[in-house]
């Protein structure tokens, strides 16, 4: 009966020292931050999130995620309630989204703010404050993988409409003129070699010709000189225009004067020429006045022997 009783006694001592180290072990353990409530509403699609999950901020550990719930008052939508450290800086601007660990599909949530609203955001357990979810990167991509896929489906069909076999004999038409044109290019080369070769020779003839028109434009500056020079000695002051026009004037004097003195005998002569005229032109009607001399004038009103004509 001892021996059973002093079992007992240790078995129950063992116990005791176990509940104790459990005890004390919990009481070490135990959380002593005061952890900062918020939830987050959000009618996206958490695939990976679980209860303790992670929280951080901008990549920091702040917090774990308490309890996933639908909201009972709005359908469709999911309340995620986290809790973070109170030294986070929670704001009005602060947004969350879906992060993922590698490729394990295990999902956290990153809180990021974008600035637009710097005051800090309050929580407590009687009023829990509300974090908008934006969609993640995985998110984003899907759905702009979706507008890709599309995308892609509709060039792939506007290529098959392109290879089409009406199309398709075009493009290999066009192929065969490109091809034509490529070949008659190629005979531009051999053509255009003498004219190349003959550029040379083109070359120096048009450098002679440069030099002569720079020859003979120094002759045309130096004849221009002279010329110059030969208009200035002409209409210098006693130079051969003033003697030219000194002459011309004394040989308008000299004209008037003889016109003067020779205006008699001109008058005589004109009427000289005048008679001599007249008697050529008698000779030219009557010849036979040589010879018979002049007819006699018939006589006229009031002479003898005139006579009136008959009507």
């Amino acid at each position: 009966m001892e021996n059973k009783s002093h079992a007992v006694v240790a078995g129950l001592f063992t116990l005791a020292l176990l509940a104790a180290a459990v005890l004390i072990g919990l009481w070490l353990n135990r959380d002593r931050v005061q952890w900062v409530p918020y939830q987050i509403a959000t009618k996206q699609s958490i695939p990976g999130l679980n209860p303790q999950a992670n929280v951080r901020y901008r990549g920091l550990d702040v917090g774990k995620v308490e309890d996933i719930s639908f909201d009972p008052q709005v359908p469709g939508q999911i309340l995620v309630r986290i809790k973070v450290r109170p030294d986070t800086p929670v704001t009005h601007s602060t947004f969350a989204s879906l992060g993922y660990q590698g490729v394990t599909g295990i999902a956290y949530v990153q809180l990021d703010d974008d600035g637009s609203n710097p005051t800090k955001l309050p929580s407590s357990e009687e009023n829990i404050a509300r974090i908008d979810m934006r969609p993640s990167l995985f998110d984003q991509l899907q759905t702009r993988g979706l507008a890709i896929l599309q995308q892609a489906q509709e060039v792939t069909r506007r290529l098959n409409d392109m290879l089409a076999p009406a199309n398709q004999q075009a493009i290999l038409s066009a192929f065969e003129k490109a091809g034509k044109a490529a070949s008659a290019m190629e005979a531009v080369p051999r053509q255009l070699q003498p004219t190349l070769e003959k550029l040379p020779a083109l070359t120096a003839q048009a450098q002679q010709t440069l030099s002569s028109v720079n020859t003979l434009a120094q002759n045309t500056s130096a004849l221009t000189v002279s010329l110059d020079k030969m208009s200035r000695n002409l209409q210098a002051p006693g130079g051969a225009l003033a003697q030219l026009g000194n002459a011309a004037e004394q040989m308008g004097s000299m004209a008037s004067k003889l016109e003067y003195e020779t205006l008699p005998l001109a008058g005589d002569m004109r009427s000289s020429l005048r008679a001599l005229n007249r008697t050529l032109d008698n000779l030219n009607e009557r010849p036979q006045s040589v010879l018979f001399g002049m007819p006699r004038a018939a006589p006229g009103p009031g002479e003898p022997g005139f006579g009136a004509p008959s009507r």
